[in-house]
């Protein structure tokens, strides 16, 4: 409901927590209300007391009083501090760090906005004639965008992965097609000094070993086409990966600044973009080894 600003779910969280609160106090009222009677059932049962009489029972009201009330501010305090540990303990499950501002608990219209908010609250509950379903109990918070934020990065993750593997493939097969090129010049250069040994043969022999030797330089072409064809798709294969790479690492950009938007006011925020700088680095480390293949290349 609006009266506090918070969700549903929330709301009755504090309901719950407002009518523990209720019955604690009743309790110490009681207390306090069987302080007096106690004093009135055992110390006046005289028609006159004396001034000290009065002064003595009125001190011993105070010490019985001063002792149930502090005993029950002090364990007020303690189910406070509880409450707390058991939302920081579910904050913390998510990496989160929440921050209490103390000066808002004194702050007077923040007060009266409680307290209305408990005597509308107290005057509907009355006028309810079954009984409310049981609360569950806390649980980590497993909804809404952060969970959605979450599972795009995990998503992202798994493709940066993926383009990793498949990055590797391509240099691994772009290293293959360079060898295969270096061996096919080096027949070719054998070739050529074999053409040049033969020069003082017969004319017979010559021309055999210009056919042989044109044949296989025309195989050789065929083969060097072929592989500059495949080093061709290689290098188109290897941009498209690149794009594909820009792309993800777009997506993780957009992502941060989901991520940055949402949680701006918690300290959660500087959390999550230490994650976000790690991914950061992994992509500079693949930037890196795309530069070295390209210098390779």
């Amino acid at each position: 409901m609006a009266e506090l600003g918070v969700n549903e779910h929330h709301q009755n969280e504090v309901v719950s927590y407002m009518r523990f609160a209720r019955f604690k106090r009743g309790m110490c009222l009681k207390t306090v209300d069987s302080c007096f009677q106690d004093l009135k059932d055992s110390r006046l049962v005289e028609e006159t007391f004396t001034v000290d009489e009065v002064i003595d029972m009125l001190d011993g009201l105070q010490s019985v009083v001063h002792s149930e009330v502090e005993s029950e501010l002090i364990n007020t305090t303690y189910t406070n501090v509880l409450l707390l540990r058991q939302l920081f303990s579910q904050a913390e499950k998510w990496y989160l760090k929440l921050q209490t501002d103390v000066s808002d608990l004194e702050n007077r219209e923040l007060l009266d906005q409680v307290a209305e908010f408990e005597k509308s609250e107290y005057t509907s509950s009355n006028k309810k004639s079954t009984a409310d379903p049981i609360k569950p109990k806390l649980a980590p918070l497993n909804e809404g965008g952060s969970e959605l934020l979450n599972k795009t990065v995990a998503h992202l993750q798994e493709e940066n992965e993926k383009l990793k593997t498949r990055l590797r493939t391509i240099e691994t097969q772009a290293t293959a097609a360079l060898d295969e090129k270096s061996k096919l010049e080096k027949s070719l250069r054998d070739l050529q000094m074999i053409q040049g040994d033969q020069k003082n043969n017969a004319n017979q022999d010559i021309t055999e070993l210009e056919n042989k030797v044109a044949a296989l330089k025309s195989q050789f072409e065929k083969t060097l086409n072929d592989t500059t064809a495949n080093q061709k798709f290689l290098e188109e294969d290897l941009v498209t990966t690149k794009h594909d790479l820009l792309k993800v690492q777009d997506q993780l950009s957009t992502a941060e600044k989901e991520l940055e938007k949402k949680f701006q006011q918690t300290a959660a925020y500087r959390n999550m973009k230490e994650i976000l700088t790690k991914k950061n680095e992994q992509i500079k480390d693949l930037r890196r080894k795309l530069s070295k293949y390209e210098s390779e290349d």
